[in-house]
This record gives structure tokens, sequence and C-alpha cells, in this order.
């Protein structure tokens, strides 16, 4: 008793300094403290302290970035070991470093022992290669680097001054890029104003496995990537995303400092965050470029490699699209041992020694032959470490439907991906680290348990955790409307006319400013053309600007519509009158097709669970959430969210996604409806 009772002490003074510091942080900026605010810092202290994983739902407006940067930073000023923040996307990471951070220091500085020491900790590909731009890497051909992942376009291309400089935008860009080279402090990507096309961030950067390495580089003491490295390693704060947690975590590779307590923000988005970046691509068109990449740069005997892709491009040939339940055949696994047995002797055969150690060619021939072996021992390995493996095909623009369509004659593509990654996240995040995951739609209802399940939190062996939701500022049952179309028919292929019909309906009723979400970029293109006709409202369209554009213009024209897909779904942020109607056309479910999300739905079903609801209804209800919570983005705001899939209110499964929902008053009255949003039109023109 007596050693609880101290406990609870020490807590209770970490915990109220904690709030000072918060109280003065709000204060020097201009806001007002919010209960869901303290209770969130209370809690995330006291997870740090004691070295526990806690799961903090927190809505939209509660101010939880501030929420859990402070007590990352009063834990900071004692910890010899940085602490980390890892967000889903760059934009937020950017955010973070460039916004939050400097204007809540500015605020509490005074009232800290030592000044904080911030740092940013991106992927090398981010950062411009100074090696590269002294011509330390080749010319090669865009289509031989667009076909690896990791390395891409990799030429630099080379102006004559006597041609009076580049007469192509991206000669234009490049140039503007070496320019920029010369007086960057930091080389990071997202401080070159105005930005430039990824074709020409190719030309300047390379990738982590082109790298030459700080031991060969003849310039690694001037390399801005191993210098943002270092600032991290001193840093008491380092903010990362998702994608390099999940190096770190998976690879064991050195990519991030050492630390002891992570806060991970969009938690939603982790899992698969992290299977995409370990997600891995094989073609034999990548072998090929591989091997001609090997001959041109090392001089090597390529026939073994050319061979063996040969071989397997027989294997492959004519297979269909789709997950395959029993892995490759004997034949295809045959062909990808001869390819790895290749692969090894190139990479044996193309070494580099003293007189080679910075040849950029070199590296980048290896790294090339590197992921190609990797892939080959992954795939060999599927069954064993319980990967899943599906063919797949690009696909070709088609012009007269103006659609990206599934090219069935396109050479085959091998994919691999983690069945789950909940393993290696308990052993390569939250073993041996605190780790405090958030985001706004954390929770179905009031279970954390679908989240925890596929980050490795539930099972045998799992470590303890904690879940909290500490609720939102917002007045969800007065602020918004759930409007579910009860009366549509169940959505099948492509959008209704009795759908569109009722979006006609509803923006009309609302006068416009309408945000509507497409399962799908044509199902977004086509009913903004059917509205066009339809509506004298001004309708824009994902994709017929930059998204930060579109977004703009939507924000500043009250009466503006927006149509898009999955990223305004997640990335809108406009509170205010603009948005006072979401439309989301139907439920978003997994596409039936996903090999991934099948296979995944398959093991559950194989463990005695539900595989529908764990996986694709859970998948929907996360994502249906953060469709929603685009309406309501602070305290003066009010809409409706209008959800046009029946299924909602008609299946059983409906209960379980409206669950994850905002409280919003509810109806399936279109009546009722169309009254709130002509109420809601007409008071903003008064």
């Amino acid at each position: 008793m007596v050693e609880k009772v101290a406990a609870d002490a020490v807590e209770s003074v970490g915990e109220k300094a904690t709030l000072e510091l918060l109280d003065r942080a709000v204060a020097g900026m201009g806001g007002q403290s919010r209960a869901g605010q303290h209770e969130m810092a209370k809690h995330v202290t006291r997870a740090i302290e004691n070295g526990e994983h806690l799961l903090v739902q927190a809505g939209t407006g509660t101010g939880k970035s501030l929420a859990y940067l402070i007590p990352l930073i009063a834990h900071s000023m004692d910890s010899d070991k940085p602490t980390l923040v890892s967000t889903a996307t760059l934009a937020l990471q950017t955010q973070i470093v460039g916004r939050d951070l400097p204007r809540l220091l500015e605020t509490i500085n005074p009232a800290l022992e030592r000044p904080v020491n911030v740092a940013l900790v991106k992927g090398r590909a981010n950062y411009v290669c100074l090696q590269k731009l002294e011509g330390g890497f080749p010319s090669e051909e865009p289509s031989e680097g667009q076909l690896f992942s990791l390395g891409e376009d990799t030429s630099v291309p080379h102006f004559a001054a006597s041609m009076g400089g580049p007469q192509s935008q991206l000669g234009k860009e490049v140039v503007r890029l070496r320019e920029w080279a010369e007086k960057t402090a930091t080389g990071d990507r997202d401080e070159l104003m105005p930005g430039v096309t990824d074709r020409a961030w190719r030309q300047v950067s390379v990738t982590s496995m082109e790298c030459l390495g700080a031991q060969k580089c003849p310039l690694a003491e001037e390399c801005f990537s191993e210098l943002a490295r270092a600032r991290a390693a001193e840093a008491d704060v380092v903010v990362t995303n998702h994608a390099m947690l999940a190096v770190s975590a998976f690879e064991g590779l050195a990519v991030l400092p050492e630390y002891d307590v992570v806060v991970v923000d969009e938690a939603h988005e982790l899992q698969d965050r992290v299977t995409g970046a370990v997600t891995g691509q094989l073609s034999v068109a990548m072998v090929h470029a591989a091997a001609s990449s090997a001959r041109k740069h090392t001089a090597i005997t390529v026939d073994a490699l050319n061979a063996a892709s040969d071989r397997l491009d027989m294997a492959i040939a004519g297979v269909p699209n789709g997950l395959l339940p029993s892995g490759l055949n004997d034949e295809q696994l045959d062909c990808l041992d001869q390819l790895r047995d290749a692969t090894r002797a190139a990479l044996s055969d193309s070494k580099t020694d003293a007189s080679n150690a910075a040849d950029g060619g070199r590296q980048l021939a290896r790294s090339r032959l590197m992921l190609i072996l990797e892939l080959c021992e992954r795939m060999l390995a599927a069954k064993e470490n319980r990967e899943v493996v599906w063919f797949s095909r690009n696909s070709t623009f088609d012009p007269q439907q103006g659609y990206s369509q599934p090219d069935d004659t396109a050479p085959a593509l091998i994919n691999i991906a983690p069945l789950s990654v909940a393993g290696r996240l308990r052993e390569g995040l939250f073993a041996g680290h605190t780790v405090v995951l958030t985001s706004a739609t954390l929770a179905i209802g009031s279970a954390f348990e679908p989240a925890a399940g596929g980050l490795g939190l539930i099972g045998d062996g799992a470590p303890s955790w904690t879940g909290i939701d500490v609720g939102s500022p917002f007045d969800y049952p007065k602020q918004g409307v759930l409007y579910v179309a009860k009366h549509l028919p169940k959505p099948g292929r492509g959008t209704s006319p009795e759908a569109l019909d009722e979006l006609e309906d509803l923006i009309r009723a609302s006068g416009g400013g309408a945000l509507c979400l497409f399962s799908s970029r044509r199902a977004a293109e086509e009913a903004a053309d059917a509205m066009r006709l339809r509506l004298d409202v001004d309708i824009l369209c994902q994709g017929e600007s930059t998204m930060a554009a579109l977004v703009k213009q939507f924000a500043d024209e009250p009466d503006t519509c927006l149509f898009g897909t999955m990223s305004l779904w997640q990335g809108v942020d406009v509170p205010g009158g603009s948005c006072r109607l979401v439309v989301i056309d139907r439920i978003p479910f997994p596409r039936p097709d996903d090999p991934l999300m099948t296979a995944r739905s398959r093991a559950v079903a194989q463990s005695g669970g539900n595989g529908f609801m764990a996986v694709s209804a859970t998948h929907a209800a996360i994502r249906l959430a953060q469709g929603a919570g685009r309406l309501i983005r602070s305290t003066g705001d009010k809409g409706v969210v209008a959800v046009l899939d029946s299924r909602l209110s008609t299946e059983r499964y409906g209960g379980f996604l409206r669950a994850a929902l905002p409280p919003f008053w509810a109806t399936t009255d279109r009546s009722v409806v169309r009254g709130v949003l002509e109420r809601l039109g007409s008071a903003r023109k008064a």
C-alpha cells in the first residue's frame, strides 16, 4: 500500500506539472483549455511515467497535438534518448515541425530548464544527393529506372551551355533544383517552393539502396541525409513518419535514433502504412533492367540472369490476376530459386574494391540486384513466413473512356506482403518502447480491440495496454445530421440513376457547399459530369488541379462543390459554411478482389472468427468515420452527412458501422433532411 501511495504521489506531481505547462501553452497561443485535452495530457503523462502502452481516441478539435507534445517535451528534459512522433503523412509531419512545435516552444521555453532540440527524419530519397549532383551516378534510360520502386528514374540530364540551356520542362526543373541545392541548408524536398515533379526530383536523389554509404561516398560529410540523422541523434524530440517506423521495426535498420517513447499520430493508418512500406513487387522487366545495368556498369556476365528471367517469364505467362491461396506453384518456385542463385552470383561478381569504392554506376546496378535477391528470398519463404502472394498487371489509359483500364495482356507482376504486421510490430515497435497511439477514429463505438488486434496488442504474449476516449468539444447531435438514403437500391457497379437523382436533390436543397466522397475516381468523375448538367453551382473534381488548389477554392467559395476519392476522405479540413453537406456514395468496403484483404479474411475465418467483420467491416468503419469527420471541424459548424448506401440502415452490420461515426442526430426521412439543408443554405445567404 505504501508503494502504491508513493507511486500515485509521484504520478500526480508529473501530471500537475504537465497540465500547468499545457495551460501556459494554450494561453500563450491564444486558445482555450479543453477538458478532453487535459484528460489526454494526463493519460499520456501517466503512460510515459509508467512505461505503459496507451491508445487515445481524441475527436477533431480536441487539440491532441499539444496534449501529447507537452508530455513528450517534459519527458525529454530528463531522458538520455530522444522521444519520437510518427505521422502517417509527410504533410502532418511538416505541419508539426513547421507550425505546431515552433509555436508551442515559443510559449513554453521560458518555463523549461533548457531549450528543446527538435529534428525531422525522412527517408533518404526526400533529400538532394550531392554526389548525384556532382555526376557520381550515371545517366540511364528512364524506362529502365522506372521499373524499380526503390530506384525509379536515376538519370541526371546534362545540358550543354552552348545550346542555350534546357528547353524541356523537365530540364528547366532540374536546372532550378541544381541552383536550389547550392543554397539550401537542409536539402529537404519540402522546402523547395514551388515544388517539382517526381520525375525531376528523381534526377537529384537516391534511395537507401542506391546510396554509396558513409564509408564510400566522398561527400558523406556534407550529405544532407546524413546530417539530418546526426541532428536526430542529438535531438530531444524527433518527428518522422510511419514508413520510417516500419523500416525500423521490420528491418532492424538504424534509420531512426534509439528512442524510448513514441507517439503515433494518425494511428488508424499505421497498419496500412506499415503494410504498404514492406509490400514488394517483382517483374521479369525488372530482372532484365537489372541485368542490363549490371552489364553496363560492372562489366560482369549476365547470361545466367537473363536465362533465369526468360524461364520465369514462361512460367508466369498468361496467369490470371489475383490471390494465390496456396502460393506459387512448383515450376514458379523453381524459377525463383534459379533467379535467386543467378542474382547472388552477379552480386558476388560485382563486388567493389578499393579502386571503385565510389562508383555510383556499380552501386546503382548492385542496388537493383539486391532488391531482386531480397524479393526472391521472400517469395521462396512466403508460406513459412506467412506472407501473401498474388499476381497483378498494370493498367493502361483508355482515351475513349477517359479512365485507366486493367490490361490483361500486360506482363504479370508478382506481389508479396505480410498476412499480418501484428507480430513484427509487437517485436519491433512495442517491445522496449512506450507507445502512445492516437487518432480521431481509433475505436468503433467504445471498442479499441479491432485497432489493437491489427497492431499486435491482442493475443498470446501481447503487451498490456489501455484505451481511452477523451471525447470531442463538439455537440454532434445539435451540430450535425446523419442521413441514410434507406429508400435507394443496394449499390451495384457504377452510380445508379436513383443515387444521382438523390445527389442532385441534396445539393439543390443546400445550394451547394457539398463535399462529395466517392469510392472510385471513375464514380467521382461521372457524378461530377452529371451534376454539371443538372445544377447551377460550380463543381470541382479531383484531378482537375492540385489537391491544395481544389481545397482552397472549395473553402473560399461557399456554394462550390468538391467531388473526389479517398485522399479527400481524410485530407480536407474546411470549417465554416463552405462545407455544410458531406455526401458519401457507398460504404467504403475494400474491393472484393483485394488479395491481401481476402487473405486476411480467410485467415480470421480459419481461426474461427468472422473474417468479414474483422477485416472488411472494420476497414470500412474507420474510413466511414474519417469521411463523416470532414463535416464538423469547429464549434460553429453545422451540416448534414448523407450516405447514399441503404445498407447502412438495412444490413445487420449497419449498427457496427454507425457505432464508429460521431453521434449525429440520425434520420432516414428525405423530407426532413431537405428542410435542414434548405435552412442551412438560407442562413448562409442571410
